[in-house]
């Protein structure tokens, strides 16, 4: 009888970025392992914040994705994102989701893996997994209410912050397993109260075979845009929302305007996209480019256009995120300019992977400054690069990684649920790397 398996989050394929591309793979991956996977999504919306064509935000729809059942339940999508727009869209999903969960429990699966964000559809996750006797698995891609409160989606009043971080804490003890993706964010499950036998490190990773170095400086890919074969091109390509703060860039951009050859691309979708468009235009910077997200099929020329890659967060977020986006970086084999406090999780892997420079968040002449060295430093660029795509060989397979997430759902199935991976089982992967360094 095949493995059977439930994965319950707002995004799925055939989103681009982000969670919904990560679940996407798993789901395939599993599947091609002889798992039975069934996913409840919302129709692909991100990171536009736009219905897909041929979506709807109003309907249920059943469909079949590379074999796998997915059902499509609705959401509100708002068309400009506030914080309490996002807090609707998100209820709307867990209120819309609940009748096809319950229905879902009927198939019995074994394990039901929730993703978070949003951590809305956790309660009824727990109610129904515990009344059907399934396994219930939370993974937290982001730590979506500590953010808020960072980034003043909700107000930061005690009384509130108090009563909503404790409802978080119930809601993640009465989970089976807690996983999380580097290992500060699994040190802050323990500090959220979840015990260690619970928590998994369950990182995210890279298709290697996908994604790999091409000849320097790619024209093909450049010419179509505008962009000489010997611009120095500093990309930042994914999500353009409010945490990333990509004001930043802008800012960096303005201060390297006397050099000619260096050229800024942003390529992505996101809530702070026409915003940040309008404002280099009204500020007249010319060497800023912004680009359409790419379909999967050119990311790889896409992420082999730049000299260089710009990995940007706030700082309030850099530490309660690790960008999906890295990945792909370190395995380009392009050098990295990342934002990024101590102690983050973005600053560890920098740091272990030898990929890169790290300057402090929401400081323009540093980043401006990097970017310079790195303009004039041909053999640092090479050097970089080389660096990270061994670490994203050696650290980031996709095999590798979610072989070990399996092999932990088959231990979760065992008798009683009493055989236990540990987290030390899983530390060869970014974020709780050993102390070895990748070769030269």
């Amino acid at each position: 009888m095949p493995n059977k398996l439930l994965i319950y989050s707002l995004n799925f394929a055939p989103e681009l970025t982000g969670i919904g591309k990560y679940n996407g793979e798993m789901a395939e991956w599993l599947a091609r392992q002889g798992y039975e996977v069934r996913v409840i999504s919302a129709p692909p919306y991100y990171p536009a914040w736009k219905v897909a064509e041929g979506y709807s935000s109003y309907a249920y729809r059943k469909e079949n994705w590379k074999g796998i059942e997915v059902y499509r339940c609705p959401v509100w999508v708002p068309g400009r994102v506030t914080g309490l727009k996002r807090l609707f869209h998100l209820a709307s999903f867990a209120l819309s989701s609940l009748p096809v969960l319950f229905r879902q429990m009927w198939w019995k699966p074994d394990v039901c893996v929730v993703i978070e964000p949003p951590l809305a559809i956790s309660p009824f996750a727990v109610l129904l997994t515990r009344l059907f006797g399934v396994k219930a698995w939370l993974h937290v891609q982001d730590f979506e209410v500590d953010a808020a409160f960072e980034l003043g989606i909700l107000p930061d009043k005690p009384k509130l912050k108090k009563a909503v971080l404790g409802m978080e804490k119930r809601l993640m003890k009465r989970f089976s397993v807690v996983s999380s993706i580097s290992e500060p964010m699994v040190a802050k499950l323990r500090a959220k109260g979840v015990s260690e036998e619970r928590i998994r490190l369950f990182p995210n990773w890279v298709d290697t075979s996908q994604v790999f170095p091409l000849p320097a400086r790619n024209s093909s890919f450049r010419e179509p845009f505008g962009l000489r074969p010997d611009d120095f091109v500093a990309l930042y390509s994914g999500n353009m929302g409010e945490k990333q703060g990509l004001e930043l860039v802008l800012d960096a951009a303005e201060l390297l305007k006397p050099f000619d050859a260096i050229r800024f691309v942003l390529c992505g979708e996101g809530s702070a996209k026409a915003r940040l468009m309008r404002e280099a235009e009204a500020r007249g910077l010319d060497n800023v480019l912004f680009l359409p997200l790419q379909p999967v099929e050119k990311l790889n020329e896409l992420l082999n256009m730049a000299d260089l890659h710009l990995l940007v967060q706030k700082s309030h977020a850099s530490d309660l995120v690790m960008p999906s986006k890295l990945t792909g970086m370190l395995a380009s084999g392009r050098p990295i300019v990342a934002t990024a406090a101590e102690n983050s999780a973005v600053h560890r892997v920098m740091n272990e992977s030898r990929s890169g420079v790290v300057v402090p968040p929401e400081e323009p002449v540093p980043l401006a400054d990097a970017v310079l060295k790195l303009f004039w430093a041909g053999n640092d660029c090479a050097t970089f690069g080389r660096n990270g795509r061994q670490f994203a060989v050696e650290h980031l397979g996709m095999d590798s990684i979610l072989g070990r997430f399996m092999q932990s759902v088959q231990m979760l199935k065992g008798p009683k649920g009493k055989r236990e991976l540990r987290t030390q089982e899983l530390e060869a992967v970014p974020g709780g790397l050993p102390d070895s360094r990748p070769r030269d």
